[in-house]
């Protein structure tokens, strides 16, 4: 499968060439437990997937790959100040950066996505930097059907009435 071209910028790019080299020699580091976990520090540590010290499967490899996004995430999370985590136009390359590069991974191994380890890195990037957010302006939905159908039907039904009324009250102004 080719690579995904979609890129916001060549800093991507080059990020993921640098995890690419930088994860070559963090591969071989794994425990025997297969889990899948958040770290106790919720503030930067990204959900893990620990197996043991066999060949490397997709999963192992994913998770390894998925490991540098997060980190790719938390570095460029860096430089927003606490008075912006919640400005999507401040946060929005960054959270790009890192579903993308979720993505990106899944697509060049063939893995399936979304898929439970990338569900939790939002997951994480949501309560770690955006759980204090809230809507400053109210979003506004779309009436319920019975509502907007009484509102189309009162003027439909209320123009009849008002030019007979008019007609009646114009021919009654004449008699006079």
């Amino acid at each position: 499968m080719a690579p995904r071209a979609h890129m916001s910028s060549g800093r991507l790019s080059q990020g993921l060439l640098l995890l690419w080299v930088l994860l070559g020699h963090t591969q071989a580091v794994h425990t025997d437990a297969v889990t899948t976990s958040f770290g106790q520090d919720a503030g930067t540590s990204p959900p893990m997937a620990m197996s043991n010290r066999t060949a490397q499967s997709i999963d192992e490899k994913y998770t390894d790959l998925t490991l540098g996004c997060w980190y790719y995430f938390v570095d460029l999370m860096r430089n927003v100040t606490t008075s912006e985590l919640c400005e999507w136009k401040v946060i929005s390359r960054p959270y790009s950066e890192l579903r993308g590069c979720l993505e990106f991974w899944a697509e060049r191994l063939n893995y399936s996505y979304p898929n439970a380890l990338a569900e939790q890195y939002i997951f994480q990037s949501h309560h770690r930097y955006f759980h204090n957010c809230t809507l400053e302006h109210p979003v506004y939905f779309d009436p319920p059907e019975d509502v907007l159908l009484a509102m189309i039907i009162a003027p439909i039904c209320l123009i009849p009435f008002l030019v007979t009324l008019v007609i009646w009250r114009s021919k009654d102004s004449k008699a006079q």
